[in-house]
């Protein structure tokens, strides 16, 4: 029971925090960098379903994030319709085009998986880079209008936007939450586990992969359609396998399989991008020695081991206290 509590108390001023971040901090330039950093979390929690909760690594995310993207700018820009109307639409016709390629891919396993999805996510790349016609290729989509008002709510600042992003953040965590401790979410789990096994005690592999693949491209179409609002200005590179890479990088040092892994690595290596700029390309001679120490070191991210380290302070506890009692 005080462990919930401390949770609580910590997620509440955590959020308390957020909300108050630019009130004491009313520099332009940092409520712009959370803000991006926030809608990468939430493409990263998309990731982290498919590939941590069920063991699929998906190597397609930065080409579903662009089709968000495109689908918002495209829509809004080229098809005059409503921001809020082509918002709802963007991430469904990202969950559709998921869909569509889950079917094929998820009948592959392992590195099979990850290799199809790869080639999936360039040639994603190669269709905007190249249709210049609709995408406008690489002069980019510009002029995406930024959330219309609602009522005597105004998105058009950065500090409206950046609390626009925040509130998406948290139904997209309180969902994923949601998702992951309900019968699918341990259906997930049990797949990553083992999928033989899963077999056995009767739960539909393919169905509920294909249900993780789609809720992950649809994360990531809310996160493209966010970054789309916000940067107002698309091009092909959004695309490109750089990017799913630097998404992997978030999950895998915040923790892979976690669920506040996703926020807690993005945030540290935004802050750390952004503190070694002056390094500028020699930036990953450090990020690259210490992203290997990680995976050697402890394979479960920041957040696996601490929660490795607080089961192990949990048994010798109960070893001392047993010990004492006999």
């Amino acid at each position: 029971m005080r462990v919930i509590l401390n949770k609580k108390m910590l997620i509440v001023s955590l959020i308390v925090l957020a909300i108050l971040f630019p009130l004491f901090v009313p520099n332009q330039y940092y409520i712009h960098i959370l803000t991006l950093a926030f809608i990468w979390t939430i493409a990263v929690y998309g990731l982290n379903l498919i590939s941590g909760f069920t063991g699929y690594l998906s190597l397609a995310q930065a080409g579903f994030f662009a089709i968000g993207a495109y689908s918002l700018g495209l829509l809004t820009v080229k098809a005059g319709m409503s921001f809020w109307l082509a918002f709802i639409l963007a991430p469904l016709i990202t969950s559709i085009f998921g869909l569509l390629i889950g079917l094929v891919a998820l009948r592959t396993k392992e590195h099979f998986f990850a290799i199809y999805t790869l080639c999936v996510g360039y040639i994603i790349y190669l269709v905007i880079d190249k249709w210049d016609r609709l995408t406008e290729g690489v002069r980019g989509l510009m002029g995406i209008p930024s959330p219309a008002d609602i009522g005597p709510i105004s998105f058009s600042t950065p500090l409206g936007q950046y609390y626009f992003v925040f509130v998406v953040l948290l139904l997209v965590i309180f969902l994923v939450y949601r998702i992951v401790n309900s019968l699918t979410g341990r259906s997930f789990i049990a797949i990553r586990n083992s999928e033989q096994l899963a077999q056995s005690l009767g739960i539909s592999t393919m169905k509920n992969k294909l249900t993780s693949f789609v809720l992950s491209t649809f994360f990531a179409g809310v996160a493209g359609a966010l970054y789309a609002s916000f940067i107002r200005f698309i091009g092909p590179e959004i695309s490109y396998t750089t990017v799913v890479f630097d998404l992997l990088t978030y999950m895998i040092v915040g923790g892979i399989g976690t669920l506040s892994g996703p926020l807690i690595g993005t945030l540290l290596i935004v802050w750390l991008s952004q503190n070694l700029q002056f390094l500028q390309d020699y930036r990953m001679l450090v990020f690259g020695p210490l992203l290997t120490m990680l995976i050697i070191f402890s394979p479960g991210g920041i957040v696996g081991s601490f929660h490795s380290w607080q089961l192990k302070r949990q048994e010798r506890k109960r070893l001392n206290t047993g010990s004492l009692n006999n």
